[in-house]
């Protein structure tokens, strides 16, 4: 038994992670997560904790950098194309991308490709339009769903906590992937940051720790691969 609980509305992956990503007509679901999603991340080379990464935490201005793969469907061995905040295009090996992002962190970088995705928790994140208009009405403001670096917004009138601990499938041919739905995501101070200016507002987070419980949108894990298109119909499944 099946209900369609509502539209995938869009689809985002992000080459590498802190920086802006890419949106997809179509998005390969595997055991990892969407495939090229968060595969490079900058390193802190003294950090020797357990999340060594270079982020907007540090560098606010990362999430002004757009990150493409140049071959989208082959991102597994397609080279990374880098957008800077003044329109120039530069490869994602590029030194001057290197040396500018070590100078606005103030210590030394490197760079890691890990195909399995390098993920803060776990690998898919999703929201409905529903859940992102009660954040909007809770802060008395529009807000840019970029802020919150999703990969699948699905257009519902049903709050995506409603999904916890469902299955969900796109689409209705045999190539459909299948989610498992888990726990909410937490949030941090990269909401603040503007994802086109790279200002911050403090009281976007604020809003998300009151009303919210520190939380925007739900986690989830393949439960079978395939496909998602833009689109498709989002039906829960036993």
């Amino acid at each position: 038994m099946t209900r369609i609980v509502g539209h995938v509305a869009a689809l985002h992956r992000y080459p590498v992670k802190s920086m802006a990503g890419e949106r997809l007509p179509v998005a390969e679901i595997d055991w990892q997560g969407i495939e090229g999603d968060r595969q490079y991340a900058f390193v802190r080379k003294a950090n020797g904790t357990r999340f060594p990464w270079l982020t907007g935490r540090e560098v606010p201005a990362m999430l002004l950098h757009r990150a493409t793969f140049a071959d989208p469907a082959h991102p597994r061995t397609s080279a990374v194309l880098v957008e800077t905040p003044d329109g120039t295009v530069v490869p994602l090996h590029d030194p001057l991308l290197h040396g500018h992002l070590e100078t606005a962190a103030g210590e030394a970088v490197g760079l890691l490709q890990i195909a399995r995705g390098i993920y803060d928790a776990m690998p898919i994140s999703i929201v409905t339009t529903a859940s992102h208009a009660s954040v909007e009405a809770a802060h008395g403001d529009t807000l840019d769903p970029r802020r919150f670096r999703i990969n699948l917004r699905i257009e519902s009138d049903l709050p995506v906590s409603d999904w916890q601990g469902l299955r969900l499938a796109f689409g209705t041919g045999e190539d459909a992937a299948v989610v498992q739905m888990a726990a909410p995501i937490p949030r941090c101070v990269l909401v603040t940051i503007d994802p086109d200016t790279g200002a911050k507002e403090p009281r976007v987070l604020r809003t998300i720790a009151r009303e919210f419980g520190n939380t925007y949108g739900v986690y989830a894990s393949p439960s079978r691969p395939g496909l998602i298109r833009e689109g498709d119909p989002v039906r829960v499944v036993d």
